[in-house]
């Protein structure tokens, strides 16, 4: 009976992670899962699954095979009507919602945009273990005999026997009776991989192209999860100045000033060589912007990414949202930079409709 229900259980997952494929798109570009994210897992309303259950009915209901009818005769009651109709007792259509874990949600993602899987580098990829002592075994080395548990089954062995005398209270251990500590591998994992995520809030950044990051972030993660044991986020927020803030902070900051993307650069490579040391850790860059700079920044912008953070970075994205104040020339010039190096990917993403593609070109290198 178990090995039935597993392999039920088995097969209504396949059909669960079929029918989240299949909408995979609509789920990008709302966001659902987004809002229904908790820390392994992620909950999913799937509309149109329909699990097979016995239910009661009324007697002489109406319906098929109740009659001869009359021809044009619809099966099912007329909707028409004044709406004064009495509550009804009979249950309705249900959204089932499922849960899926990161790693299943990052196998979906992978399968159906055909994303390469990563080589992560540096000797943070080796998880450390440790040994603890959590359970007891019949079998061990005598140095981690447990002699309290040994004494107690000894014993309870020479009273059953009749062989106790309490007069002469000695109690000898047999082979059976002896119990050893035995201990768990218990993994270590270590953050080897740390995201920097950079945003333009400037006065010609939007509510709606924030939210467009902020989905596309939801996937960026997804996926690197899926080759780390931990990963370690940053987020920086630049208008004409940077500042390292909190998740909350970067998603919801007010629009204000003008742009130079440099502060933003400086700040990053300033936290990486305090903090990241890029022979230790796997480090991943992605800004967006709607591609606005002031115009003599952009020099000292390829300075700061050829020169500085890109020697230092697995991959460095750029992502470039459309604003309708924003002038988009910065694309230009990361295109340009781009055809000299090999870690540098860019995307254009002018609506939410746009993001699955932006994160296939995003990630699709495998770096």
């Amino acid at each position: 009976m178990g090995q039935k229900i597993e392999r039920d259980h088995q097969r209504f997952r396949k059909i669960v992670r079929g029918k989240v494929k299949q909408n995979l798109g609509k789920y990008i570009t709302r966001g659902e899962m987004i809002g229904k994210k908790g820390r392994e897992f992620v909950s999913i309303p799937l509309p149109s699954i329909e699990i097979p259950q016995f239910r009661f009915g009324r007697k002489g209901s109406g319906g098929v095979g109740q009659g001869p009818g009359q021809p044009g005769q619809p099966l099912t009651p007329s909707q028409d009507g004044d709406g004064t109709g009495q509550a009804g007792d009979s249950p309705g259509g249900h959204i089932l919602e499922v849960e899926l874990t990161i790693e299943e949600l990052a196998g979906i993602l992978g399968d159906e945009l055909a994303l390469p899987r990563i080589e992560p580098k540096g000797k943070k990829n080796i998880v450390t273990t440790k040994d603890k002592y959590s359970g007891i075994r019949q079998t061990g080395p005598e140095s981690l005999r447990h002699f309290k548990r040994t004494f107690k089954r000894a014993l309870r062995r020479q009273i059953a026997a009749g062989s106790y005398v309490p007069e002469n209270p000695i109690v000898i251990p047999i082979r059976e009776d002896k119990q050893y500590r035995s201990w768990k591998e218990t993994p270590l994992p270590q953050s080897v991989a740390c995201i920097l995520y950079m945003m333009d809030v400037s006065g010609s950044m939007t509510d709606q192209q924030k939210e467009i990051v902020r989905i596309e972030a939801f996937w960026i993660d997804t996926w690197l999860r899926a080759h780390y044991k931990g990963i370690e986020r940053v987020y920086i927020i630049h208008d004409a100045e940077a500042h390292e803030v909190d998740e909350h902070t970067f998603y919801h900051t007010r629009e204000s000033g003008g742009t130079r993307i440099s502060t933003a650069y400086t700040l990053a490579n300033k936290i990486i060589d305090q903090r990241y040391p890029p022979a230790d850790w796997n480090l991943y860059a992605f800004h967006f912007s709607d591609g606005d700079n002031w115009g003599d920044d952009v020099p000292t912008c390829m300075n700061l990414l050829q020169n500085e953070l890109l020697p230092k970075l697995n991959l460095f994205g750029y992502a470039q949202v459309e604003s309708p104040y924003g002038s988009g020339e910065f694309l230009d010039h990361v295109k340009e930079l781009k055809d000299r190096v090999d870690n540098v990917v860019w995307s254009r993403v002018p609506d939410k409709e746009s993001i699955i593609g932006s994160i296939k070109e995003l990630l699709g290198t495998g770096r």
